[in-house]
Parts: C-alpha cells; sequence; structure tokens
C-alpha cells in the first residue's frame, strides 16, 4: 500500500524540523535519494545537496548537533501548509508557512518543497527557502 503524499510529507517534517532525528529524516529517502537547497550559498553550514541515504544521515545528524537545543521547533497551530498535486503521480509540491514563537514578536518563514516519490519514499527533494534563516 503507497503512502499518500500528506503521510509522506507530514512524516519528514516530524522527522526533521520537530524532532530533529536524522536516522528518521534519512529514512524517509530512497536508498539513493538526493536532498537539495539550491539556494544555499556554497560555504553554508546547512548542507546544499546530499545524495544518498547515508549522506543524509550524517550531514544533518552533524547540522542538528551544531543547532544544538537552542534551536526552536515551528509552532503547529500557528503554521500552515498546502500540498500541491501535479500531472505526474510521483510528484508533488509543498507550499509552507512556518512560524517560530518570538520573545515579543513571531517569526514567520515561507517556503516551497518539490517531492518526487518512488516506492513511498522521498527520491529528490528540492527545498526553496531563504538563505539567511539557516545560520
Amino acid at each position: 500500500m503507497s503512502r499518500t503524499p500528506k503521510q509522506i510529507f507530514e512524516s519528514y517534517v516530524y522527522a526533521g524540523a520537530m524532532t530533529r532525528n536524522a536516522d528518521a529524516l534519512a529514512e524517509s529517502f530512497t536508498e539513493d535519494g538526493v536532498f537539495e537547497a539550491p539556494l544555499m550559498p556554497a560555504d553554508a553550514v546547512f548542507p546544499r545537496r546530499l545524495a544518498g541515504r547515508e549522506e543524509i544521515r550524517s550531514a544533518m545528524a552533524a547540522y542538528y548537533e551544531r543547532q544544538g537545543k537552542d534551536g526552536r521547533p515551528p509552532n503547529l497551530e500557528k503554521s500552515g501548509y498546502v500540498l500541491h498535486t501535479t500531472s505526474d503521480p510521483d510528484v508533488f509540491i509543498a507550499e509552507i508557512d512556518t512560524v517560530f514563537d518570538g520573545d515579543g514578536e513571531d517569526t514567520a518563514v515561507s517556503l516551497v518543497q518539490i517531492f518526487r516519490i518512488r516506492d513511498g519514499k522521498i527520491a529528490r527533494l528540492r527545498d526553496y527557502f531563504a538563505p539567511e534563516l539557516m545560520s
């Protein structure tokens, strides 16, 4: 039984943004999956391109470790997303508005992710967001 775009997206978000679990995040991808953040500069701390489940696992574990415990999870009550299906059943687009609680003022982040799926896992993810948000 194949998973729906909603199930794939929500498990990806839970593994990454919510729990920062690099193992669970990597398992969301196919063995040869590719994670790309094309807007990131080459020298950024956040990885620009990761190829293969093991590279995704190790690079994201290192990134989460650098973030430490101070990284704020998104406020789910204030955040939202819309999933758009395409004419290709293996491709969907996530339009995301994420809100992080702040001291006196919230921070809102809008981004777009393009997912290509194979056998219920992410074969390729292109994540488009403002690089300055990923210090």
